[in-house]
Order: C-alpha cells, then sequence, then structure tokens
C-alpha cells in the first residue's frame, strides 16, 4: 500500500465526508487553542514581520483549517493593536497529501476572506494557497515561514512500518492493523523505528523552512504507554476479525493489511526533539478527550458519532484492501463494536500537544 498515493480523508460534503464527521479534531485543536495563540502572539511580537507567513501541514478539506486561521489572524490583529502596529498581512500555505480534497477546502475562501476583509475598520489581506505534498520531506523554501502549525496528522506515518512481515513472507502482526496488547515486542519497536525516521525527517524539514525564533504547535495522538495502546484501531481490527468470520472479507488480506499509525508517549516525543537539535520545547503537554465527546448522550448516539468519525478518516486505506463495497457493513458492524465498549468501559483519545521555536 503506498500511503502518500491512496490516503486521505473522505472527500465532499455527505454524511460520511470528514468535512461533515471533524467534530472531535476540532474540539481538539479547541483545547489546544491557548497554546496556538500564545505561540502565535509570542512569535509576531519578536520578529514583527511585515507578512506574516503561516503554513497548515495536514490541513484536510473541512472546514477546521479555516477556522483555525481565522484565530490565529484575529490573535495576531489585537498584538498589532497593542504595540500600535499596522496589522500585517497574511501568507497562508494549506498543505496535504495530494489526494486531499482541495476543491472542497477552496470552495470555502470567498466567504472566508469576506469576513476578515474588514473588522473594526481595519483591512486585513490574507492570500491563501495550496501546497499538495506530503510532509515528510522538504515543502517550502528556506526561512519562510513565521509559523507553523499541524494538528492530527503527525500519528499518521508515512508508510506501513518496515519489519512486519518474517523473511519467509509470514505476517508477524496476524489478527491485528496496528499495535496492540497482543502485538510482540517486534511489531512494537517496528513501528516506533517508523515514527522515529518520519518525525525526526518532518522536524529536519521544517527547520530550513523557518525563520530563526519561529514557532511551531503540533498537536497529536499519543499514548501513556506505546506498547500498550488503548486505541479505537484496535477494536477496528476486530471489528474485521469478525467480517472473516462472517466470510465478508478474506483472511489473508487481513493477515497482511496493517494502519501506518503510531501513538508516540510525551517521552518519546521530547528525547527526539531534543536529538534532532532544532528545536527548543516550550510546552509539551498531554491531555484527553472521550471519544464521544459527549457522555451525556445515549449510547446509540455517542457509537454512531464514533465511527462515523473513524470511517471518515481511514475509509481510503481500508477500501484500497478490503474494496468500498464493504464499508457500510463493516462500519455498521464497528458501531456496534463501540457501543458495546462504552457501555463497560470509558474510551478517551490521548492527545499531545506541543510548542517549540527554532533555533537560531
Amino acid at each position: 500500500m503506498e500511503v502518500e498515493k491512496v490516503f486521505h480523508m473522505k472527500k465532499g460534503v455527505g454524511h460520511t465526508s470528514y468535512a461533515t464527521n471533524s467534530l472531535i479534531q476540532r474540539t481538539i485543536t479547541s483545547q489546544a487553542g491557548p497554546v496556538i495563540e500564545e505561540s502565535t502572539r509570542e512569535v509576531y511580537t519578536t520578529l514583527r514581520p511585515e507578512c506574516f507567513m503561516m503554513a497548515d501541514m495536514g490541513c484536510s478539506s473541512g472546514p477546521n483549517a479555516l477556522l483555525l486561521v481565522s484565530r490565529i489572524i484575529d490573535v495576531i490583529d489585537e498584538a498589532s493593536q497593542s504595540i500600535n502596529r499596522q496589522c500585517p498581512q497574511f501568507g497562508v500555505f494549506l498543505n496535504d497529501l495530494p489526494g486531499n480534497d482541495f476543491n472542497a477546502l477552496f470552495n470555502l475562501l470567498p466567504s472566508f476572506e469576506q469576513d476578515l476583509e474588514k473588522v473594526g475598520g481595519r483591512i486585513r489581506s490574507c492570500f491563501v494557497s495550496g501546497t499538495p505534498k506530503t510532509f515528510y520531506g522538504r515543502v517550502f523554501p528556506d526561512k519562510l515561514l513565521h509559523f507553523v502549525h499541524s494538528s492530527y496528522s503527525l500519528h499518521w506515518l508515512s508508510q506501513v512500518p518496515r519489519g512486519l512481515v518474517s523473511k519467509n513472507g509470514e505476517p508477524l502482526n496476524k489478527g491485528n492493523i496496528c499495535i496492540t496488547k497482543t502485538s510482540s515486542r517486534e511489531i512494537y519497536e517496528a513501528y516506533y523505528a517508523q515514527f522515529k525516521r518520519d518525525f525526526v525527517l518532518f522536524l529536519r524539514s521544517r527547520s530550513r523552512e523557518m525563520v530563526c525564533n519561529g514557532r511551531m504547535v503540533l498537536i497529536f495522538q499519543g499514548s501513556f504507554d506505546s506498547d500498550d495502546p488503548d486505541s479505537l484501531l484496535e477494536l477496528l481490527g476486530s471489528t474485521l476479525h469478525d467480517m472473516v468470520l462472517k466470510n465478508l472479507i478474506e483472511r489473508e488480506k487481513l493477515d497482511k493489511f496493517n494502519m501506518p499509525f503510531y501513538c508516540p508517549t510525551v517521552e518519546e516525543v521530547r528525547q527526539l526533539i531534543e536529538a534532532e537539535g532544532s528545536f527548543a520545547i516550550n510546552k509539551l503537554e498531554i491531555f484527553t478527550v472521550d471519544w464521544s465527546m459527549d457522555t451525556s448522550q445515549n449510547l446509540e448516539t455517542r457509537a454512531k458519532f464514533v465511527s462515523k468519525g473513524i470511517r471518515a478518516v481511514t475509509e481510503s486505506l481500508l477500501a484500497t484492501t478490503f474494496s468500498l463495497a464493504i464499508m457500510d457493513d463493516l462500519f455498521q458492524l464497528f458501531e456496534k463494536r463501540i457501543k458495546e465498549r462504552i457501555a463497560v468501559k470509558k474510551g478517551e483519545y490521548v492527545n499531545i500537544v506541543l510548542s517549540v521555536t527554532k533555533k537560531e
């Protein structure tokens, strides 16, 4: 599976699309909002550029990216007034893989730009561009960016890890689609090695593209123990196994399928940043959000919300291996699995928020 070519959030604005089912991502980004606001305010007041250049790495196709950009512009506008400066112009780069639904995102721009044009009699100019390319490598010229943001993207790897197959071609993670509580140490080490390669490459690439003292805020799924996760993808793997038992998918396909997904610990992230050396850590925090967000809802509503959210994110990868035709059946069964699980045990996303400064 060539992840870069096939992976994208569910396109369009339909009832199973990412645009319609990305409230959990918006909520998580909102909870990290104070860190984002503090970072953008500090980088602006320190550097005071006439044109503030920022990039959203892994922007996807729903309204979340533009909501965040709008908030950042508001923060910098307020900061510029506090130091008696004219609000800068803004250059915004929305980055994601080539398969991302950029057209749906661009269709939101006219109303976004209209809302920004005048606030309190001040003109605020924003120039938005799309950059379809993997962020695991260079995307922009040297020393271009003042601020970089990425939300809920860096737990997705550039490829399925090497080392998940034996020398004679036997799958080593049979019955699972990611690291689970039953995975061997060998599986964990293969996933961590791929995350390390990807994350270090991400840091090195951004360090070249950012100005000195530029800021970067990253939000991604993490875990308290990387080799003992509590992941919805483990539950999704169990659902796929149920479909094998129902003869709806082939066992061999499931045995060979692995998600390019890894949730690091805070300490793993800290060690990699310090070893890479380009950035100084300002904040590195962890917080949790319930899978269903609103625990006051009934179990059916909560399970449906969770299932649709995971479908919007994973369908492109699953359909590549198991076919699009089974997706409705798969996620109906997955919804039942979720309902059974949350009836007896709380499920939470563990989230890492990281703020760093580019060193001189």
